[in-house]
């Protein structure tokens, strides 16, 4: 089963990729925030969404933080966002790729299909 965490403080967003991403084939979790992962007190994933603005934390201070510790640095980064100014930034931050707001279903999954299905 293929792990994924998103971060995105919109509860819609967050509905559309649980019921996007299912089992047996995926399991999503979502958070509010990035506290958690910055504690690091989390089951790692295969891949990382995360979304540009969220409360608390940059998205893009996320990325940066996951990429520079050991532990995340090799896990994909794709950021969700409405903001294309953001795709260099993000890739400045060591994202893997990053799907800009809206966006069809389908280039979301296999978007993250080509960063995950290479690991099983």
């Amino acid at each position: 089963m293929k792990k994924i965490i998103l971060v995105e403080d919109d509860r819609s967003i967050q509905e559309m990729f649980t019921m996007l991403f299912e089992a047996p084939e995926y399991t999503i979790t979502c958070y509010n925030s990035s506290n958690l992962l910055l504690k690091g007190n989390y089951a790692l994933p295969d891949i990382y969404i995360l979304d540009k603005q969220l409360s608390g934390n940059d998205g893009l201070d996320i990325c940066r933080y996951l990429k520079s510790n050991s532990r995340t640095c090799l896990i994909p980064v794709v950021f969700i966002t409405t903001n294309p100014l953001m795709m260099q930034m993000a890739r400045d931050a060591g994202a893997n790729d990053v799907l800009l707001k809206p966006f069809r279903l389908a280039d979301l999954r296999d978007m993250v299909s080509t960063f995950v299905d290479d690991i099983y």
